[in-house]
């Protein structure tokens, strides 16, 4: 199968992971056949693979984590001692502090990761670490990989094979790739996409 297939003609796990799928057609598909819909896109993912090849939702074990700390992210105002809780998200309040400490910050995936893991710690420590994040991603150390994120990382490598490409084409480029089968990683013979009609 070269085309593309509606995740219901998928006729098992295997058949369906080789293909890329928004998380909305995810949501629809699983809505539709009484699968849970929460969690995040590779999460949703799984519970649709298993349906596929069993027949029926998997059954899952109810783990809520409780959220202790009730410090509002979104209006208290942060200091360099603010302590990072469990109840930590990513706000405007957050974005406006960080650029106070890093000009032109912005938040990235790695940085998430470290706020999120680091309970307990300080936003000192935290501007300590994305600076860090911040040179290894300039000195071209890897990070980690991020298997949910798989927009961000082919578009890295399309602009390091491409360096004069542009997101227009780089766009163009995910739309066509992703109507065949994975792994959705960049390699130069992915251009010739361009090139179809």
């Amino acid at each position: 199968m070269t085309d593309r297939p509606e995740i219901a003609q998928c006729t098992d796990a295997a058949t369906f992971r080789q293909w890329y799928y928004l998380k909305t057609e995810l949501v629809a598909f699983a809505r539709a056949h009484g699968i849970k819909t929460t969690g995040g896109k590779f999460e949703i993912a799984d519970r649709i693979a298993y349906f596929l090849d069993h027949g029926a939702p998997p059954v899952e074990a109810k783990t809520t984590r409780k959220v202790i700390s009730k410090f509002d992210w979104h209006s208290t105002p942060l200091t360099p001692e603010t302590v990072i809780t469990d109840s930590y998200k990513n706000t405007q309040n957050m974005r406006r502090f960080m650029q106070a400490e890093i000009p032109h910050y912005k938040f990235s995936i790695p940085f998430m990761d470290w706020m999120k893991a680091n309970v307990g710690l300080t936003l000192a420590d935290a501007v300590k670490a994305a600076k860090q994040i911040e040179a290894d991603k300039k000195a071209g150390k890897k990070q980690p990989n991020q298997p949910h994120n798989q927009y961000n990382a082919y578009t890295r490598a399309y602009f390091h094979h491409v360096p004069t490409g542009s997101q227009q084409e780089l766009r163009r480029l995910w739309a066509l790739r992703r109507k065949r089968p994975g792994p959705y990683v960049f390699a130069p013979k992915d251009l010739d996409l361009l090139k179809e009609k």
